[in-house]
């Protein structure tokens, strides 16, 4: 078996009026079209990718730590065409058992709604969301109380033991992060109405997603001035992460504490989770060594963006 790792963090904000104006961001655009035709190259059998979600397919109505897809489609957030994902639901279900034998216990999608958290990722490294036949874990980043960092781990890990088990090339993908605090509703905080949003299951329509997407453009606009409310990216707290996961591997995040991240690299950089399930199931698999491909903060995504590669 060979395996594959990108880590990459995500911004909607790539999608939309953003680019033009974000000195620098197009370098990242570059490098990850250098990693695509690396992936096309590779040309996994099998693509295995940690998410997080936006209250787009999972909400407080119930809300689990991870989820395994066995079958998903994409949303339409960010103008995201809607595809069913290639899931080989004998390979999701074989997984979830696994991992349930580790004592860890995942939930079970036949109707997994993947969001942007997800599919971006599949857009920019594979060219399209059904590309390949995909494997969708969900990791919760965005609705407190999260699983501990110590935890994500150990899911990462079973997962890379398990696919281990099945002798097939697999391109393994984190996707989030780095340090953002985009406008999304705190439960604790929120107005009546939004909590209800937040609670209930929906799917909602065109023209309530472009209103959404139009209130975070406007935040980006307000970050590039110097404005709030959100948080500025933290380019010294991603070097520092960068370097802890590295450098020391998924057990050196064992102890980051969302009090720590939400205080310094925002509401949205608690999605290194992601990161750090892959680079544990990465190394489930072997020794490899990890390459940051690139780093930058670029305002405009109101993001530290990060690309982290290696090959075993």
């Amino acid at each position: 078996m060979t395996a594959m790792l990108v880590c990459a963090s995500h911004s909607p904000l790539m999608r939309v009026d953003m680019p033009a104006s974000a000195a620098g961001s197009q370098d990242f655009l570059r490098r990850v079209d250098e990693v695509k035709a690396r992936v096309a190259s590779f040309d996994p059998e099998l693509v295995v990718v940690f998410g997080p979600d936006h209250f787009n397919g999972f909400f407080f109505d119930l809300m689990p730590s991870f989820c395994i897809g066995a079958a998903a489609e994409t949303t339409q957030d960010w103008s995201l065409p809607k595809l069913a994902l290639k899931v080989p639901s004998e390979i999701a279900l074989a997984c979830v058992r696994a991992v349930r034998g580790d004592d860890i216990d995942v939930a079970l999608s036949w109707q997994m709604r993947a969001d942007h958290g997800i599919a971006i990722p599949l857009h920019q490294l594979t060219g399209a969301a059904d590309a390949y036949p995909v494997l969708p874990i969900f990791v919760n980043c965005a609705a407190p109380p999260r699983p501990s960092f110590r935890r994500v781990r150990q899911l990462g890990a079973s997962v890379g033991r398990f696919l281990g088990s099945l002798g097939k090339r697999v391109l393994i993908l984190g996707s989030g992060g780095l340090s953002h605090d985009p406008p999304t509703p705190r439960f604790d905080s929120a107005a009546p109405e939004v909590r209800k949003r937040l609670v209930e299951r929906n799917v909602p329509d065109a023209a309530e997603l472009r209103r959404r997407e139009a209130r975070v453009v406007e935040c980006a606009h307000r970050l590039v001035r110097g404005e709030g409310p959100c948080l500025a990216p933290d380019e010294r707290w991603d070097r520092d992460f960068l370097a802890k996961l590295i450098d020391g591997g998924p057990e050196a995040c064992d102890g980051l504490t969302d009090e720590a991240l939400d205080r310094r690299a925002g509401f949205g950089s608690h999605e290194v989770r992601t990161w750090v399930a892959a680079f544990a199931a990465m190394r489930a698999l072997g020794a490899f060594t990890p390459q940051l491909e690139y780093y930058r903060i670029v305002p405009e995504w109101i993001t530290g963006m990060g690309l982290v590669t290696a090959q075993a």
